[in-house]
């Protein structure tokens, strides 16, 4: 399968701009991961903001 960087850099909200992986989900999924956290796409906008993207404010957010 085709990565469409192009495509996700349209669609990805994540406000840390020397960011080397914006547009490359698996390489960003993967990142996030290791670290307990999940990527900025699945935030709303005023929480990415913060960069808090703990899986504990993950849960907050959506219980």
């Amino acid at each position: 399968m085709e990565c469409r960087v192009e495509n996700n850099r349209e669609n990805c909200n994540c406000t840390y701009e020397p960011c080397p992986r914006k547009g490359i989900c698996c390489e960003c999924i993967r990142y996030h991961w290791r670290m307990k956290e999940l990527p900025a796409c699945l935030f709303p906008d005023e929480v990415e903001k913060t960069w808090d993207r703990s899986l504990a404010r993950f849960i907050e957010i959506y219980q």
